[in-house]
């Protein structure tokens, strides 16, 4: 008897309920017109801005999906480089990181492009540069030549939660999926970023990095089916929110005998979801640009503007002159002088918070 999807004859030839998909799959295309409607309204560098934002969160919650903390501004700072976004506060970034944004930058901006097995191999590359993961030495930039398990719990306790396709059939799995993506058009590429999601997931033909680059696949057919490299909501930090039940449908569905109804739901779900949480960064990148619109004749330098677009993102705890002077790499006396002159043109004020150190915030504007 079959344990798994893949082990049933014809296993890739999927089916699902229309009806049971049709009514959030309209509102997801809806939602994907609208939002494209709201951001080119927004001006070019507030939708700069979206795209940089919406990227940056792709790429820092898709790997913290696999447990991997990576630093939001030098992941920032490596796609603005690369985009030739002219942004202020850019730091250098370690190479894994560089890795990581090469390979969704590779997806995202060249999306009409055909997905390959050796465009698929550099992405592998990218992820892994010094061909370790963790303390592990992995194969790097080919298909794994040993068996796959996806496992939980202490040594000698673990629990297998998936077998994927043994080794020696991933090469032929692997090239029915990228016929299968390069030449089947007649699926709404939304759908079809869901099963290809699902697919190669299921195969998982890497040592490592299986879901990264299956969120990356995900992001490369969602750009398809906007006709546009500008990405505005971030697919993978809904994912995140949403983990335990991307796990639990995953591992219910690949046991399945190929009715994919149940994961499609979900996927388009969490799709919707990441749209509409999209509306509140929006505001954000709104306020932002009114801000600066609102100062585009005001003299301010470029550790202010490093610090005020810090602010404008939603700096987290109380803005101190020591929080200024390491963030800016300068002196308290220089931070204090930057403070007190962005005070006097009425941009920050003092807060009435006590406490022996002066705290420090924005003052409230209004939009013309």
């Amino acid at each position: 008897m079959a344990k798994y999807i893949y082990e049933h004859k014809n296993w890739t030839d999927f089916t699902w309920d229309d009806k049971a998909i049709n009514g959030v799959f309209g509102e997801v295309r809806l939602m994907q017109g609208k939002i494209i409607g709201q951001m080119n309204a927004l001006g070019f560098s507030a939708k700069e801005e979206a795209t940089l934002t919406a990227l940056t969160l792709d790429v820092v919650k898709s790997s913290e999906i696999e447990g991997e903390l990576l630093d939001y501004e030098q992941v920032r700072s490596s796609i603005a480089r690369r985009l030739g976004i002219n942004t202020a506060g850019l730091v250098p970034s370690s190479r894994h990181i560089e890795g990581v944004v090469e390979m969704m930058l590779d997806a995202t901006q060249r999306y009409q492009l055909p997905l390959t097995e050796k465009r698929l191999f550099g992405w592998h590359a990218a992820l892994f540069p010094t061909g370790y993961s963790g303390p592990y030495e992995i194969e790097v930039g080919r298909y794994r030549t040993g068996e796959m398990q996806v496992v939980s719990g202490a040594m000698g306790k673990e629990k297998v939660h998936y077998e994927a396709v043994k080794q020696v059939l991933v090469k032929a799995e692997m090239d029915k999926f990228l016929n299968w993506f390069n030449h089947d058009n007649k699926l709404d590429p939304v759908l079809k970023a869901a099963i290809a999601h699902f697919w190669f997931i299921i195969i998982h033909p890497f040592d490592d990095g299986n879901g990264r680059i299956a969120r990356a696949i995900t992001d490369m057919l969602l750009a398809r089916a906007e006709s546009s490299g500008e990405r505005f909501y971030s697919m993978s930090s809904q994912i995140l929110i949403e983990r335990k039940r991307y796990y639990e449908i995953l591992q219910k569905v690949q046991h399945s005998t190929g009715n994919i109804t149940e994961w499609l739901e979900w996927f388009l779900h969490c799709l919707k979801n990441a749209m509409l949480a999209t509306e509140n960064t929006t505001q954000k990148i709104l306020h932002k640009a009114g801000f600066w619109k609102l100062h585009e004749q005001t003299p301010i330098n470029e550790r202010q503007r490093l610090m005020l677009n810090k602010l404008l993102d939603g700096f987290e705890g109380k803005l101190q002159t020591s929080k200024w002077a390491k963030i800016t790499k300068t002196s308290t006396d220089t931070a204090l002088r930057d403070i007190q002159d962005l005070i006097k043109k009425g941009i920050l004020k003092q807060t009435t918070e006590g406490g022996r150190n002066a705290n420090y915030e924005l003052t409230d504007f209004k939009l013309e």
